[in-house]
């Protein structure tokens, strides 16, 4: 395709845009904007916990931490996958032979339901102290705690 440049003899011919238009791009964008705004809060998935709230702000990460969560019914998960309680130190002692020699224990987020009774929650806590991971996050909602 040539490009015709103006000359004396076409006075009165239009000479081609060299402009892009970027209008179906921008609506492109916007369509894919949309799409994940919608999309993304239905990729969080996890075990359906009623947590408690607090004031705190959210911790800053540099690694992914190990996700483990109470149910109500007092069932162990460890991510999405389910655990017992007999299991749980094996699966922890796993974790922690994964890590790299040297490197500082991995955080672990620990969500537990607000009916869970304090000494499930503690013999949890324990087993991961055992294990040593130490760096455990207590999660809660972000709210307005009496």
């Amino acid at each position: 395709m040539a490009m015709q440049l103006p000359s004396s003899r076409g006075k009165g011919r239009r000479t081609p845009m060299a402009e892009i238009n970027v209008t179906p791009l921008v609506d492109v964008m916007l369509v894919l904007l949309i799409i994940f705004m919608v999309t993304a809060p239905l990729l969080t998935t996890g075990v359906p916990v009623n947590l408690p709230d607090s004031r705190a702000k959210g911790l800053e990460q540099e690694q992914e931490p190990v996700q483990l969560s109470l149910a109500a019914d007092g069932s162990i998960y460890l991510g999405d996958t389910p655990v017992s309680e007999q299991a749980l130190p094996e699966q922890l002692a796993r974790i922690v032979g994964s890590q790299p020699t040297g490197a500082e224990p991995r955080q672990v987020m620990l969500r537990a339901d607000t009916a869970l009774d304090y000494g499930r929650v503690m013999r949890v806590m324990g087993e991961l102290n055992r294990a040593g991971l130490n760096r455990v996050a207590l999660v809660s909602t972000q709210g307005d705690a009496p």
